[in-house]
């Protein structure tokens, strides 16, 4: 999802020389294979938007996964370039990595400060590691290499997988395929903020034109909504008339997420996609890739 919404900034833009490879062509996780990779292509610029995500349900049941793939990813990714002389990366990662009970809206400088979610910890733990290493290559190689963290994101390509994906995108699978009755997790009091993956493309592309960025910069929208309030949004876009089920023995997650975003915008950028144009957009995109064949349900 990410990357496809970067490779159609890139190309709006007038990039020409974009050099990309799927999971399939080239494993992140076999250090030899992305060594090779970036010896043969030496690109100018490296922006890593690869990850093993996933929703609540997915990163409790397999921390242990989500620590080693994303960890073996940012090393590999971020290392590699530096070896290979690459001068400027891009690292992505998650407004995840902030402790659970961060100040809000949660400042950059809320990084490491107590502890984190449990739910998602390996995950979060590992975009850490990799912000960390291009922090730490930049100041002691010069490299300018820096990173963005992104909060809940969505938008076409998404993984539509019930057990695997995020809240909105299962929230849309769930109200496109369910008539009667959606069931969901938790009690719906948990608030968050989403933004749709093109304007995350734009500020990629933005921190990528600034000459001296910070290390480390918010992404976000600047709308909270509750878990709850999401879920009739979403009924709503997608014209369903199922009765909402919740179920508050499962877990809801950090009570509240909404990133500060005052760095960024200071510099010149802002979100262009509210949340009602951004569903609607993504209810249209879900049902042309279920037309074609094409919908992610499972996988990274």
């Amino acid at each position: 999802m990410v990357g496809s919404a970067i490779c159609r900034a890139l190309e709006k833009a007038g990039y020409e020389n974009i050099i990309v490879r799927t999971h399939l062509e080239l494993d992140l996780i076999d250090p030899k294979a992305v060594r090779e990779f970036y010896q043969a292509e030496k690109p100018d610029v490296a922006i890593i938007a690869a990850a093993r995500v996933g929703g609540i349900g997915a990163n409790s049941a397999a921390n242990s996964k989500f620590l080693y793939e994303n960890e073996m990813i940012a090393m590999n990714t971020v290392w590699s370039a530096a070896e290979a002389g690459v001068k400027r990366l891009l690292f992505l990662g998650s407004t995840c990595i902030y402790p659970r009970m961060a100040p809000q809206p949660i400042p950059e400088s809320a990084l490491l400060t107590s502890e984190l979610e449990k739910t998602n910890e390996g995950y979060a733990l590992a975009k850490i590691s990799g912000l960390k290493l291009c922090e730490f290559l930049r100041r002691e190689r010069g490299l300018l290499y820096h990173s963005l963290m992104p909060t809940n994101l969505y938008g076409p390509g998404d993984n539509y997988d019930i057990v695997h994906g995020h809240v909105l995108p299962t929230l849309i699978r769930k109200f496109e395929t369910m008539k009667d009755v959606v069931p969901l997790w938790g009690t719906g009091a948990a608030i968050r903020e989403f933004l749709h993956v093109d304007d995350l493309a734009s500020a990629c592309l933005f921190a990528l034109s600034l000459e001296n960025p910070p290390d480390l910069m918010n992404v976000g929208s600047g709308e909270e909504v509750t878990i709850r309030e999401l879920a009739e949004a979403v009924k709503a876009a997608t014209g369903s008339t199922a009765k909402i089920e919740w179920d508050a023995t499962k877990p809801d997650g950090t009570p509240r997420k909404l990133c500060d975003t005052a760095l960024i915008r200071s510099l010149g950028w802002k979100p262009e996609i509210d949340l009602k144009q951004g569903l609607e957009m993504t209810v249209a995109s879900y049902r042309a890739e279920v037309a074609a064949g094409t919908v992610r349900l499972g996988g990274r």
